[in-house]
């Protein structure tokens, strides 16, 4: 068993109640895990390699977008834009990328609205992803706008744990299922069990009853392997690369639909 992880290590303020954001909204996340973790890993010419001659603009999607200090951090690497650059005309990657970031958490959407540095690119939503009837109205919508059924690449980060322990097993299943069948590409970082733990050991620090679902979780253990499986089993997608793990031991995994041709890679 792995040493337990103390609040900061998680991302979590000293002295705060992290028991009161049981589906990861934290108000400060990025200040804990900066974004420049994550980015550094990716390759910066990414998006002309997996879409050498592809649509444009680019459709993506950022499932549980926070605040959305990593979402402009990611559109800023994938186009090759530098940190004082608030214009994506011209991309340094010669794409275009309109990128749509959702949360379950309306007070954090309304920030990364107010912070946003390319609101004409990045536009942000409140949205429960796991309620099939809202995501299928809005989402739906959203791609009819540009003639699309599915998104051209989707985030997932540090997301799948709070699927995973607020719906189950059956739930984590039915969210990934739906991610693979809306992306062509899908970038996820997910938690390590050990996160799982030390989340519910936040709540019992507290006072309050565990997450539903933490004990009987069958899907446990190596989630990235667990997740890879899950992704790949019914042949769906496929596993392109792990671009590495952040100095908070979590891997980026990148997965490629089956729909896409080799031509485009």
């Amino acid at each position: 068993m792995a040493a337990p992880m103390s609040e900061a290590a998680e991302g979590i303020p000293s002295g705060s109640e992290p028991g009161a954001a049981p589906f990861g909204n934290f108000p400060n996340y990025s200040r804990f895990h900066p974004p420049e973790g994550r980015v550094r890993l990716l390759p910066p010419a990414l998006l002309g390699r997996l879409f050498p001659a592809g649509p444009s603009p680019l459709l993506g999607l950022d499932v549980g977008c926070n605040s959305g200090e990593l979402s402009v951090a990611l559109y800023r690497h994938l186009l090759g834009l530098q940190e004082n650059e608030a214009s994506p005309d011209q991309p340094v990657v010669g794409k275009i990328l309109n990128l749509l970031c959702c949360d379950i958490d309306a007070a954090l959407i309304e920030r990364a609205e107010r912070c946003s540095p390319f609101p004409g690119s990045i536009s942000y939503a409140t949205l429960d992803v796991m309620d099939t009837g809202a995501r299928e109205l809005f989402l739906s919508s959203y791609l009819s706008r540009f003639s699309r059924s599915t998104f051209d690449i989707g985030f997932c980060m540090s997301v799948t744990m709070w699927i995973h322990l607020n719906h189950g097993d059956d739930g984590l299943v039915e969210f990934l299922s739906y991610l693979s069948s809306l992306c062509k590409y899908l970038l996820i970082e997910p938690q390590p069990w050990k996160c799982y733990r030390a989340a519910a050991r936040r709540l019992r620090k507290l006072g309050r009853n565990d997450f539903d679902h933490f004990r009987s979780l069958a899907i446990n253990g190596d989630m990235a392997e667990r997740i890879t499986q899950i992704l790949t089993e019914d042949g769906a997608m496929e596993l392109v690369c792990c671009f590495g793990s952040t100095s908070w031991d979590r891997s980026l995994l990148l997965f490629k639909s089956k729909r896409v041709t080799q031509k485009q890679l």
